[in-house]
């Protein structure tokens, strides 16, 4: 029996599951709550800094620490985790996005790193409209605000 073509590899690479987290990050506004988004003109998006894991070896929470620190220039702590995203990325495999809140200490500010060309502080409410991608909304909604103010 034959081996089918485009069986090796690649069939292999969409079966893998991407690890990817990432952080909420947010502050006291003068009106309340602002969250953090960045705009990348890669993907021409809104959303919230976020990025691959480097190695199976680092965690979730040692990426989304480390993403939000290479694409906002901030290293900040880990706060309650929020909902996570599932979904196919541009190449077709399954992605898993962990998301962590994150506060933004009193006196400190985000500027725009790697892959980022903007950054941008938006009002809770407002954030909804801006964001791009519907599972980052669902993110957004899984924040505990209650617990933050």
């Amino acid at each position: 029996m034959a081996t089918l073509r485009g069986r090796g590899r690649e069939g292999v690479g969409l079966s893998r599951v991407v690890r990817a987290a990432g952080g909420v990050v947010w502050r006291r506004g003068p009106n309340g709550l602002e969250v953090l988004l960045i705009h990348r003109p890669r993907y021409g998006d809104w959303s919230f800094p976020k990025g691959k894991a480097i190695n199976e070896k680092e965690s979730d929470e040692d990426t989304a620490l480390r993403e939000v620190e290479e694409e906002v220039g901030l290293r900040l702590e880990p706060g309650p985790e929020l909902e996570t995203t599932r979904y196919r990325d541009s190449k077709g495999r399954r992605k898993v996005v962990r998301y962590w809140a994150m506060e933004l200490p009193y006196g400190e500010d985000a500027v725009a790193g790697d892959g980022v060309d903007e950054v941008r502080w938006v009002e809770l409410d407002q954030a909804v409209h801006q964001l791009t991608w519907d599972r980052d909304v669902v993110v957004l909604d899984s924040l505990p605000v209650e617990e933050l103010v």
